[in-house]
């Protein structure tokens, strides 16, 4: 069981963001502005997912893991509210969110399925950014040029998403989920996510005029396909997955403790969140 911490971070989003917040770079920016897009809607889903996931559960195997589903939701609700804010300031920049609706209608289509559908799509998910995160705390400098609100705010969720990575998938075997349909939804929702994010990422860059610049693929070519770029970077430990005996917590290196533990100023602990 993984003892999670929920956090409230210390940081003003009632201030405008700059148009290219993320060190002056038009790609970077616009990927991290459609990723975080999405994460009002999907974690309410992943929220959702869990705590059905663990009435699911037979009465005697609930105690084993309610303190663990309850840090996750208070955490992932942290993370909806806090990037909902974000999100109000950067669509002052005329932005428009086409991903989240989408999602919106796709996860409508799962009411009253099995909940371990609902825990393989959210252990998909946070697989994805669970690899993200270890991305974003080794390689931390591309948010050297940051507003120093907006850097914490990247890491401290970074963070916390390498934090809780199992929860999700510790849920969907308690319930007896097989590997067979794990494995199914990984291939689905990288094939959606990568779509998903690729387009928010080229709609905020049209809108903002800097999708044909030159700069833009060059940052794109360097951040996502370069010998230290996201997707290279990512792709063995994303393929671990789709052994049969994988684990989410095979995959540490302890950045997120160390950030949280150096970073503590950033953030207060909050009480718990209602029982899942």
């Amino acid at each position: 069981m993984t003892e999670l911490v929920v956090r409230r971070l210390l940081i003003d989003l009632g201030q405008p963001v700059q148009r290219h917040w993320c060190s002056g770079d038009a790609f970077l920016t616009a990927w991290f502005n459609a990723l975080s897009m999405s994460f009002p809607v999907g974690e309410q889903f992943f929220i959702d997912s869990v705590r059905n996931g663990l009435k699911a559960l037979p009465q005697e195997k609930q105690a084993a893991l309610r303190d663990e589903v309850q840090g996750f939701i208070g955490q992932e609700a942290t993370h909806r509210r806090i990037h909902a804010l974000f999100n109000a300031q950067i669509e002052k920049h005329d932005l428009v969110n086409e991903w989240a609706p989408r999602a919106d209608e796709r996860m409508k289509l799962l009411e009253g399925t099995d909940p371990r559908h609902s825990l393989a799509i959210t252990a998909a998910n946070e697989h994805f950014t669970a690899l993200f995160a270890e991305w974003m705390l080794s390689h931390h400098q591309v948010l050297d040029g940051c507003e120093p609100r907006l850097k914490t705010l990247w890491l401290w969720h970074s963070a916390e998403e390498a934090e809780h990575k199992c929860t999700a998938f510790d849920l969907y075997q308690a319930l007896g989920g097989s590997h067979a349909w794990r494995v199914t939804w990984m291939r689905r929702i990288t094939l959606v996510f990568l779509t998903d994010a690729l387009r928010q990422t080229v709609n905020n860059l049209r809108r903002d005029g800097t999708l044909w610049r030159w700069s833009t693929w060059r940052s794109a070519a360097r951040h996502m396909l370069g010998r230290r770029g996201l997707l290279r970077t990512c792709f063995r430990p994303w393929r671990a997955y789709f052994r049969e005996d994988f684990h989410p917590a095979q995959q540490s290196s302890g950045l997120s403790e160390a950030w949280l533990r150096d970073n503590s100023a950033q953030f207060t602990q909050v009480g718990r969140p209602e029982p899942a």
